[in-house]
C-alpha cells in the first residue's frame, strides 16, 4: 500500500477518489468538526474549525487540501484543540444566547460543537447588536442574530436551486447574509423551498411554525379539524424518536394524530391518486393535439414558483392540475362541509408536509373562496414532531391505527409522489393502460428512478415513442429549461421536484447530514408500495366512486372547478426601485431591469456602461438611473425603460440613442420654458 496512502493520526488510510484531507478523516472514523463544508456544495473553507496539521506544511484546513500519498496528518494536537475552542468561543460571542427556545436547540450544530468541547464559559465579550427576525415569509423565519456566517444557506441557494435570492454584504466585522438589495424575504427572488433553512446549522433559518394556530383550532369547539398526510412524511417522522431514517410509521402517525385532538385523518395519497388520472389525461389530450408540450408536472409549489419568476413563457406549459395538496382541500371542504352540516369556514384543514413551499401554496389566491382557504394551515414533519412531544405522547410505543374512508385509502402509486421520479411513474402506469386498452400485470417503470439530478427515459406505448425527463433541484431545472427553448432537447413529460431527491429530501423534513438518508426514505417509500395491495391510481376504488357521486368524468367541469387552476408571470422582486444615480429635477428616469433573467444576459454591464457614459458626457443632473426589478420580458433581454420607452435586448448603443432622444425633447422643453 506504499504511495497510495495518508497518515491520519498514526493510520494508515489508502486514498481512492477522495477529493481533500476531509474525506479521508471522516474514512478514518474520525469526526471532524466543521460548519461550512457539505458534500453537495462548493468548498468554502471559512470556518476553520476543520484544521488539521500536515507535517511540512503547518496547519490547513482539511475540506480545501487535497491528499497526497505520504501525508502525515494530525487531527487533534493541543494546538488543534485551543484553537477549535477559540473559533466556537468567538461564535458563541457573535450569536443570539436564547438556545432552550430555538426551534434547532436539539440539531443546531453550534450547540453540539460547544457541547464536545467542553465550553461551559465564554470569554469573550458578547458583540450581538441585535438586529430585526425577518418574518415576512410565510416558509421560512430569518433571524440574522443567529447567523455564524458560513455561506451554506448562500451557496445552496445559488450552485444547487440556481436561485441566489440570499447572499453576502458589506465587508469585514460588518459582513452579514442578506436578501437581494437588502430586501424581506418575500420581496425578493426566494422560491420557498427552504434548502437554506434545511442547511442552515444554527437557528438563523427555519421553517415558520403554523403549530400554535393548530392548536388553537383543535380547542375551539366549534371547529372540525381534519389532518391530511404527505406521503414522504410517513418515512422520516420516526427519526425524531430515534427511528431509522426510511421507517414506515404511517399507523403510529393516525395514532398520535388522533391522540392530539383531529376530528378526521386524511392521506394525501389520496388526492395524489386522483392527480395521476386528472393529469395523464391532460397530457394525453396534449400530446394527441400536439399542444404544450412538454407537459411540466404542476405538484412542487417552489417549483410552479421558479417558472413564474423566470420562465413565464413556460407558464402554459405547466400542467393546470392543482397539487394533491390543493386537490384534498378543495375536496374537504366542498365534501365534508356538505356531509358534517358545518359551515365551510368551520372546516380547518391541516396539511403535514415535508415542505415548506406548501405553506406558500396554501396561502395563493387561487386556493381561496370567498375568503375561506382551501387549506388553512401546514405543518412541516418538523412541526407534527413537535406537537406529538408537546402532547407528551411516547410515537414509538403508540399502536398503529388506521385513516378514515374515503380519502385515507391509497394506491402504491400515489404514495410514491414523494420520490423524485414518482409522478412520472404513477402517470405511466395509467397512461400505459389507457393507451393500450389492456389491463397490465406489472407496474413498475424503474427507467425514471434513480438519484441523478437530470435522468431521461424514452417509453414505447401503443407503438409510440414517449421522451420524458425528471429532475430535482432548480439548478438543474435551469439547465433542462434553457435546453429546451434553445430546441437542444426535446421531452413529452418533464417531472421536476424542487428539492434534491423530491419530497423525501424537503426542508420540513427532519434534520440530516448523511446523504445516505435520503435514499434510505426512498427505499421505504417504494417498499410501500410494493406492500400495498393496489399499485395503479385507476384501481383506487374510492377514485372510482368520487367520480361517479361527485366529478362525473375525468376533465368535467366539476373537476376543473375542484381539482384544476391557473398559473401567472410573477414579478421576482417587488417594492421600490434602488437610485443608482440621481439626477436633477428634471432629469430623464433610466431603469434598469435587474431581474435574474436580464441579469444572465448582461443587465450588470449595462448599467456600468449607461453609468460611464453619462459620467463621461458630464450628463449626471440629466439622467437619473435605477435599478428595476422586473419588467415581465425575462425572454427579451436585457431590458430597460428610458423615459415611458421599453427597450428590449437592450445595447450600450440602444441605451444611448433612447437617452439622447430624451435629451432632445428635454432641451426643448428647456428653451420654452426659458
Amino acid at each position: 500500500m506504499n504511495g497510495t496512502v495518508v497518515y491520519i493520526d498514526n493510520k494508515e488510510i489508502p486514498i481512492e477518489n477522495e477529493q481533500n484531507l476531509l474525506e479521508l478523516v471522516r474514512k478514518a472514523r474520525i469526526d471532524l468538526p466543521t460548519f461550512c463544508y457539505h458534500s453537495e456544495l462548493s468548498i468554502y473553507g471559512a470556518c476553520r474549525l476543520c484544521m488539521v496539521q500536515v507535517e511540512g506544511m503547518g496547519l490547513v484546513p482539511a475540506c480545501s487540501t487535497p491528499p497526497t500519498a505520504e501525508m502525515k496528518v494530525s487531527t487533534n494536537t493541543e494546538e488543534i484543540r485551543k484553537m477549535r475552542r477559540i473559533i466556537v468561543e468567538l461564535l458563541l460571542a457573535n450569536h443570539s444566547q436564547n438556545c432552550p427556545t430555538c426551534q434547532k436547540s436539539t440539531t443546531c450544530q453550534l450547540q453540539a460543537l460547544a457541547k464536545r468541547l467542553g465550553i461551559t464559559k465564554v470569554r469573550f465579550k458578547n458583540q450581538l447588536k441585535e438586529m430585526p427576525l425577518d418574518e415576512s415569509s410565510p416558509s421560512i423565519i430569518r433571524d440574522p442574530n443567529k447567523c455564524v456566517l458560513c455561506g451554506d444557506c448562500v451557496r445552496i441557494c445559488s450552485e444547487v436551486q440556481g436561485v441566489g435570492a440570499i447572499d453576502f454584504a458589506y465587508r469585514g466585522a460588518q459582513t452579514v447574509v442578506i436578501p437581494s438589495f437588502g430586501k424581506a424575504l418575500d420581496q425578493v427572488e426566494c422560491v420557498n423551498c427552504g434548502q437554506c433553512a434545511r442547511i442552515c446549522p444554527t437557528g438563523a433559518l427555519t421553517p415558520r411554525s403554523e403549530v400554535d394556530e393548530v392548536w388553537q383550532a383543535i380547542h375551539d369547539p366549534a371547529k372540525v379539524v381534519v389532518a391530511q398526510v404527505a406521503p414522504a412524511v410517513r418515512v422520516a417522522i420516526g427519526e425524531m424518536f430515534g427511528l431509522p431514517p426510511g421507517t414506515t410509521t404511517t399507523g403510529q402517525i393516525a395514532a398520535a394524530l388522533r391522540a392530539i385532538g383531529f376530528d378526521k385523518i386524511y392521506d394525501t395519497s389520496f388526492t395524489a391518486d386522483l392527480t395521476v388520472l386528472e393529469e395523464s389525461n391532460e397530457f394525453i389530450k396534449r400530446v394527441t393535439a400536439g399542444d404544450r408540450i412538454p407537459q411540466f408536472t404542476s405538484c412542487c409549489p417552489a417549483w410552479v414558483k421558479f417558472v413564474e419568476q423566470y420562465y413565464p413563457e413556460f407558464v402554459n406549459h405547466l400542467s393546470s392540475c392543482r397539487s394533491p395538496q390543493q386537490m384534498f382541500g378543495a375536496l374537504a371542504k366542498e365534501m365534508l362541509s356538505s356531509e358534517l352540516e358545518v359551515a365551510r369556514k368551520d372546516i380547518v384543514v391541516v396539511s403535514i408536509m415535508p415542505c415548506t413551499a406548501k405553506k406558500f401554496e396554501a396561502k395563493r389566491p387561487e386556493f381561496e373562496s370567498d375568503g375561506v382557504r382551501d387549506v388553512d394551515h401546514v405543518l412541516t414533519t418538523q412541526e407534527l414532531g413537535r406537537m406529538i412531544e408537546e402532547a407528551g405522547l411516547h410515537f414509538t410505543e403508540l399502536g398503529p391505527e388506521s385513516f378514515h374512508l374515503p380519502f385515507g385509502f391509497k394506491t402504491g402509486a400515489g404514495v410514491i409522489f414523494g420520490n423524485s421520479g414518482g409522478v412520472s411513474e404513477a402517470a405511466l402506469r395509467y397512461v400505459s393502460e389507457k393507451l393500450t386498452g389492456q389491463k397490465l400485470d406489472s407496474y413498475e417503470f424503474t427507467s425514471v428512478r434513480g438519484e441523478e439530478g437530470i435522468r431521461e427515459a424514452k417509453l414505447s406505448i401503443a407503438g409510440k415513442e414517449f421522451s420524458f425527463a425528471v429532475v430535482s433541484g432548480l439548478g438543474n431545472a435551469r439547465r433542462v429549461l434553457e435546453k429546451i427553448r434553445n430546441g437542444e432537447e426535446h421531452y413529452d413529460l418533464v417531472e421536476v421536484m424542487a428539492c434534491p431527491g423530491g419530497c423525501i429530501g424537503g426542508a420540513g423534513q427532519p434534520v440530516f447530514t448523511d446523504s445516505g438518508v435520503k435514499q434510505k426514505r426512498t427505499k421505504g417509500l417504494y417498499e410501500n408500495d410494493r406492500m400495498l395491495e393496489l399499485h395503479k391510481s385507476q384501481d383506487n376504488p374510492y377514485i372510482t366512486e368520487l367520480y361517479e357521486k361527485v366529478l362525473g368524468d375525468v376533465g368535467s367541469h366539476k373537476a376543473h372547478e375542484l381539482l384544476h387552476t391557473g398559473y401567472r408571470t410573477r414579478k421576482r422582486i417587488f417594492d421600490e426601485d434602488v437610485d443608482i444615480s440621481s439626477g436633477g429635477e428634471k432629469s430623464v428616469d433610466v431603469n434598469v431591469c435587474f431581474g435574474t433573467s436580464c441579469f444572465l444576459k448582461g443587465s450588470q454591464k449595462l448599467l456600468r456602461d449607461i453609468l460611464e457614459h453619462i459620467r463621461s458626457r458630464g450628463l449626471g443632473a440629466r439622467v437619473n438611473v435605477k435599478a428595476s426589478f422586473c419588467f415581465e420580458k425575462c425572454d427579451k433581454g436585457p431590458t430597460i425603460k428610458v423615459g415611458s420607452r421599453i427597450i428590449d435586448g437592450c445595447t450600450i448603443e440602444k441605451a444611448i440613442e433612447a437617452i439622447k432622444r430624451e435629451g432632445v425633447d428635454l432641451a426643448e422643453e428647456v428653451k420654452q420654458n426659458a
